[in-house]
């Protein structure tokens, strides 16, 4: 059997801060992955280039049942400090829309960097390690296909349920429901919705077309762009109102924000122009056309009454779209829900009723927006738990 200060279930963001972090601290540190390498997930997000963080993140940008568990991490591990760890490294990042920070090259460089921070800090990392079985006795008692393993702290780092095509799976879950902890409802977040069967039959040719666009639900609201997909509706905004989004709840989407529309129609009150014409002059032709005659009979301007102009602006700053479902867990990029926060110490990420028992990331219920935050979220919880762990 073989002994360590810290076994680290899980080689992603968290779970390496975590492990450099507590090596740096003398600690003897081992961490345990399915994978056949470490930091998959960062490896494939942003497109390739890893969104690492985000410059504006602060506690609004999270979702959890207590909305100021975060801010402690956060406070301790900002922005600056894993924008610093890159420079150190040479790993060259840009600035795009939002605050987002994304790498010049690859997300590889930061899996290099995590590499060799945890080569410095004499982190030990078992790869293609599938667990069998975690016990406490006097320490934690952690049995693999590749051995088993004792150690005094024991670090949940694994995740979520998202991208289950790169392994995911719900071992902090299990793992943290044997210790008696309590987990909140699971869902997938920032992920496409489907159209309804109506719905798709009428849009679904529109693939590939995108719109700036407001998307409100729910008391919330995100101007960014929507995209058009063959089963339904993804892009920015979308992926961000997925999640705040619950079964049943119906989409409120302003197709012109900033633009009035009915002003404009007024204007041409004398013109013989087609009204999905007048649209197109606004949106995409294609879409304009089909969702303007799924709608309204189409006529020239001049033949409409200052009634049903009033009534086509309403539809276009307000078009309601039902779902009938998210892309599930498959399409997600994280998990909503996961470890209640009540169980956790914020400073320490420490179970409160279970000694040396850690969770940090993803699974635990703290979920951010699109654009870095859940990264910075995993850097900052990885870091506060390898303070203590």
């Amino acid at each position: 059997m073989t002994k360590k200060d810290v076994i680290i279930i899980g080689a992603g963001a968290s779970g390496m801060m975590c492990a450099i972090e507590s090596g740096k601290r003398g600690r003897s540190v081992l961490v345990l992955d399915h994978a056949s390498r470490i930091g998959e997930k960062i490896r494939i997000s942003g497109g390739g280039n890893c969104n690492f963080t985000n410059i504006s993140t602060s506690s609004a940008n999270y979702l959890s049942n207590n909305p100021h568990f975060c801010k402690s991490a956060l406070s301790r591990f900002t922005p600056r400090d894993i924008i610093s760890l890159l420079e150190k490294h040479g790993v060259k990042y840009a600035e795009r829309e939002h605050g987002q920070l994304f790498c010049t090259k690859s997300g590889e460089e930061i899996t290099r960097m995590l590499r060799e921070e945890s080569n410095d800090a004499r982190v030990n990392i078992v790869l293609n390690c599938r667990i069998l079985n975690v016990k406490k006795e006097d320490s934690y008692i952690v049995s693999t296909d590749r051995g088993i393993f004792e150690s005094r702290s024991l670090v949940i780092a694994s995740g979520g349920l998202s991208y289950p095509g790169i392994g995911a799976s719900g071992i902090g879950y299990r793992i943290a429901k044997q210790f008696g902890l309590k987990i909140t409802g699971l869902k997938p977040g920032l992920v496409p919705f489907f159209f309804s069967p109506e719905d798709r039959a009428i849009f679904g040719d529109l693939s590939g077309i995108s719109i700036d666009a407001a998307v409100k639900c729910n008391n919330m609201e995100f101007r960014e762009s929507i995209l058009f997909t063959h089963r339904g509706l993804s892009g920015p905004a979308i992926l961000q109102i997925s999640s705040y989004w619950e079964e049943g709840d119906t989409l409120v989407i302003d197709l012109l924000p900033g633009i009035d529309i009915y002003g404009i129609s007024i204007a041409q009150s004398k013109s013989k122009i087609d009204m999905h014409n007048l649209l197109s002059q606004y949106l995409p032709s294609r879409f304009a056309k089909i969702w303007f005659i799924s709608k309204f009979q189409s006529r020239p301007v001049n033949q409409y009454n200052d009634k049903e102009l009033r009534n086509i602006a309403s539809q276009v700053h307000n078009w309601e779209v039902k779902p009938e479902s998210t892309g599930g867990f498959e399409t997600a990029e994280v998990t909503l829900g996961g470890i209640d926060t009540s169980e956790l110490s914020s400073k320490t990420m420490e179970s409160r009723c279970i000694k040396g028992l850690y969770f940090a990331g993803e699974v635990v219920d703290v979920t951010g927006q699109l654009g870095g935050y859940n990264l910075q979220w995993a850097w900052a919880s990885g870091f506060v738990a390898g303070q203590y762990a």
